[in-house]
């Protein structure tokens, strides 16, 4: 039986937000829009409601006089982030 997909997961660019995190500690803005390719403005609405669902904290600050913006996963994150993958493996499985 094929299982639900979380549809905050299931956004190209959400996923793509949880799939850097999981493997770093923490990433800052710059380097998330980077790798994204996303606009700013997208990358921070994705961003709020990946915050908003506690799946990643973010940490505002400076860097010099820089504003820096800082995101890291959490615990939450990563067990929704885990449950997305196996339940995606469900369907790769039924396909092979």
């Amino acid at each position: 039986m094929l299982r639900e997909l979380n549809p905050l997961l299931h956004s190209e660019l959400r996923l793509a937000i949880m799939s850097i995190l999981v493997s770093v500690e923490s990433a800052d803005f710059v380097y998330l829009r980077e790798q994204t390719g996303a606009t700013a403005g997208n990358l921070s609405v994705q961003i709020d409601k990946l915050q908003q669902a506690g799946y990643i904290s973010v940490e505002k600050g400076f860097n010099g006089k820089k504003p820096r913006t800082t995101c890291a996963i959490t615990e939450q994150g990563v067990a929704a982030f885990t449950e997305y993958v196996d339940a995606l493996r469900t369907y790769i499985g039924k396909g092979l």
